[in-house]
């Protein structure tokens, strides 16, 4: 709306990764001359690993990537690895263009197959890379699959080139003592930082260069308040300054002032301070929330979306420091306007935490790390595994229909979900969870936090810090998730539907992601923020909101509780 304002030719801080604006720091052409490093000669058969932290340009340099590499190289890219080893493998040979139809069901015709396309494509002198996004959502069997694939190998060379691109805690992953083999393997590596103060402005320029802006609207003043706030992630400088190039437009100013950027910044990414003082919208729709899904004994059940009947709503404390109180159809498990951070505890303080009983049983002495698993204690925690998790949701009464619930139950006052993932999944829905262990019998197990050397498992009176790799020997990355919701909740919500359901989903979406601006109908331009939010979250894209988005839109929204992380030491 603001192009011919400015006389721009395209809107010059869109976030996505067109090629025609990207902008190459000091740090993204090492990252990218490192990428080609590894799909060139000297790095064949190995590994290569990119990371960073959200929104960096990880993408846009895998984008610069597939343009620079020669013709003669052939590049799969996996957008979506949160899936099985079979289905990966799957993928890799649907993105190379080979057919899997009637031998999908086996990895053996699967990796044949590929065998001789890879063995076909060397004869001709050309490579074959794997490029995969996103790959700290890969569970250990899929990486060890992944490590499996650069065996097919002649006498001389490698036939198969991986790409891992990822979060930080891809590193973390890769750092676990059962993929040492993986990580011996790889030859290149680089953490792609965000940009530094003066390239933050160099960043500025260029896009409203290549837009075709005749002079730069943003003055010094407002480029240092954009850097302060975006922190020199290049995904946040785009959302702020376009929302800041709207805001100079509403008050037909051709420059952008350090308070526009900041009134921006507000928008996208509310401050603690502003929510409290300009709570009142955001708040009806949180408490709304609450009523409708997060339900706790006594709640007047919802009826269902597009009746009369709506849940009670309760009013908003008048002071901004006291919390909302409990009862009157509203849950004591709060929810706030915008999702606060995970919990966070000092170190120290994690390592003091645990159990007094002895070594003997399988817990361990005050302020030391269990690394081993004793079955005895490990039985004690399966059985009191439901009865903790529902404590945490301040609703111990009904440890059993969340459990009814998490084995088929309906109408139970809560759902649940069984899913599959890493560490790094398990952080970023940020809620506590019950942890599948295997063995000649499951065991569930209570995980509570994440700590920079364990995990912190048990219940509230005893929990105890243990090292991963003691929990990681018998899990396979199955957790189950509970949460309170209101039995009438529809199953499914798609485009085209309205009513209270709705309403709430599309507020989640602005406690989801701060760049969601829509309004609150389910049509086109909410299924295309939905589907873009499900590929981020490594959901199923279809735009429809089932049992595994709900819970990942509404995870930001809870209070409590949450997990712990315990903050990483340097």
């Amino acid at each position: 709306m603001y192009l011919q304002f400015f006389d721009l030719n395209e809107a010059p801080f869109s976030i996505t990764p067109d090629p025609a604006f990207v902008y190459l720091s000091a740090a993204h052409r090492d990252a990218l001359a490192h990428l080609l490093y590894g799909v060139g000669q000297g790095g064949a058969g190995g590994f290569v690993q990119l990371t960073g932290e959200v929104g960096t340009g990880k993408t846009t340099l895998c984008r610069c990537l597939m343009e620079q590499v020669p013709e003669s190289t052939q590049i799969a890219l996996i957008l979506n690895p949160l899936v099985t080893p079979q289905e990966l493998l799957a993928t890799i040979c649907e993105e190379l263009g080979l057919e899997t139809e009637g031998i999908s069901h086996s990895s053996k015709a699967m990796v044949d197959s590929l065998n001789h396309y890879l063995l076909a494509q060397h004869t001709q002198g050309r490579r074959v890379v794997v490029v995969i996004d996103e790959a700290q959502n890969l569970s250990p069997e899929a990486l060890e699959q992944v490590r499996l694939l650069t065996n097919l190998e002649t006498t001389k060379d490698k036939l198969l080139q991986m790409v891992l691109l990822g979060q930080p805690e891809l590193r973390q992953l890769l750092e676990r003592q059962n993929l040492r083999q993986l990580s011996q393997r790889i030859t290149a590596r680089y953490h792609l930082a965000p940009l530094g103060q003066d390239e933050t402005y160099a960043y500025v320029r260029h896009r409203m260069k290549v837009a075709g802006a005749s002079q730069n609207p943003f003055g010094p003043a407002a480029l240092h308040a954009l850097y302060q706030r975006s922190g020199g992630v290049p995904r946040l400088i785009n959302i702020i300054a376009d929302r800041a190039l709207a805001g100079a437009y509403a008050k037909e100013s051709l420059t952008v002032s350090a308070r526009l950027v900041r009134e921006a910044a507000d928008e996208v990414q509310p401050s603690e301070i502003r929510v409290r003082n300009n709570r009142w919208p955001w708040l009806v729709a949180a408490v709304a929330a609450v009523a409708l899904i997060i339900v706790t004994i006594g709640v007047t059940r919802v009826s269902p979306p597009g009746t009369e009947s709506l849940p009670p709503v309760a009013q908003p404390e008048r002071s901004s420091t006291e919390p909302p109180p409990e009862g009157e159809g509203v849950s004591s498990v709060t929810l706030e306007a915008v999702a606060p951070d995970p919990p966070r505890v000092e170190a120290n303080a994690v390592g003091a935490v645990g159990s007094t009983a002895n070594a003997s049983n399988g817990q361990r002495a005050r302020g030391a790390l269990l690394t081993t698993l004793d079955q005895s204690w490990l039985d004690n925690q399966h059985e009191s595994a439901w009865q903790a998790l529902a404590d945490l949701w301040h609703d111990g009464g009904r440890a059993n229909d969340m459990r009814l619930a998490c084995e088929g139950g309906l109408a139970t006052g809560y759902a649940c979900l069984r899913e599959r993932g890493n560490w790094a999944r398990v952080q970023r829905l940020g809620l506590p969870v019950l942890l599948v262990l295997q063995g000649e019998e499951s065991r569930h197990l209570l995980l509570r936090g994440i700590t920079h050397d364990g995990l912190l498992v048990g219940d509230a009176h005893f929990p105890v810090e243990i090292s991963r790799g003691a929990v990681e020997s018998r899990w396979l990355g199955e957790f189950i998730v509970p949460w309170p919701q209101a039995p009438d909740w529809p199953l499914q919500i798609r485009r085209g539907e309205t009513g209270m359901a709705v309403d709430i989903i599309t507020e989640m979406a602005g406690f989801a992601d701060p760049a969601w601006l829509g309004g609150s109908e389910f049509d086109e331009n909410f299924e295309s923020w939905l589907m873009a939010f499900q590929r981020r979250n490594g959901l199923k894209a279809d735009g429809i909101v089932g049992p595994n988005t709900l819970l990942y839109l509404m995870a930001p929204t809870i209070a409590e509780p949450r997990l712990i992380i315990a903050p990483v030491s340097h």
